[in-house]
């Protein structure tokens, strides 16, 4: 059975299979989308955690999962820390900046490794290479590229050779910060498979 992971553009994506639709960091999202299961939010900074874009999505059963105290969390979670929702377990990863001031580690913002259908996927969040991200081991890693807030594709391909990803998808760029340019470098770099996805475009893990 396919993983399906659609780049909704910046850092959002959607993750569905058959019995789950699961979204990270909606935003600017069309209200065509399938309503969501799980929404996990990473920090609340504007484009990454947006009320309305929330509110399109979620159902009375929608699970919101995130390190804030936000008034649409129904699981909150802080680094480290692990969560069960019915088949799907969602570990959270710190996500900090060690050389700038945009994402303090002491705001336990994370990322996080979405563990379904016996494959890991790997959202960092907004985050620099850090040492947390050794030997996470996952199938997928969405990683920003974009620089000034976050990674170059340059740190991310460092990270993930730490990360041991057998495929990576850029994100963060297009938008506020980077290009297209930066996706195509990470390619060219990386020391995995690199897929280079169009807004509303998929990626399908089998």
């Amino acid at each position: 059975m396919a993983i399906e992971i659609m780049w909704l553009g910046h850092a959002s994506i959607m993750v569905r299979t058959e019995n789950t639709v699961l979204y990270i960091d909606p935003w600017k999202i069309g209200t065509d989308m399938p309503s969501a299961d799980i929404i996990l939010l990473t920090h609340d900074h504007y484009d990454h955690y947006s009320r309305d874009d929330v509110d399109i999505l979620k159902t009375p059963r929608t699970r919101v999962v995130s390190p804030m105290p936000a008034d649409v969390t129904t699981d909150p979670i802080m680094p480290g820390q692990s969560l069960a929702l019915g088949d799907v377990i969602i570990e959270a990863i710190p996500a900090y900046n060690i050389d700038k001031e945009f994402h303090p580690k002491k705001n336990n913002w994370v990322g996080y490794v979405i563990n379904i259908l016996g494959k890991r996927v790997y959202h960092t969040g907004d985050t620099d290479h850090i040492p947390e991200m050794k030997g996470l081991k996952v199938d997928v890693a969405l990683m920003p590229v974009g620089g000034t807030y976050t990674m170059t594709a340059d740190d991310a391909c460092r990270a993930l050779e730490d990360i041991q990803a057998d495929h990576a998808i850029p994100i963060h760029f297009g938008d506020i910060v980077g290009t297209g340019k930066d996706a195509l470098r990470l390619s060219e770099i990386a020391p995995c498979s690199v897929h280079i996805l169009s807004p509303g475009e998929s990626f399908k893990l089998a």
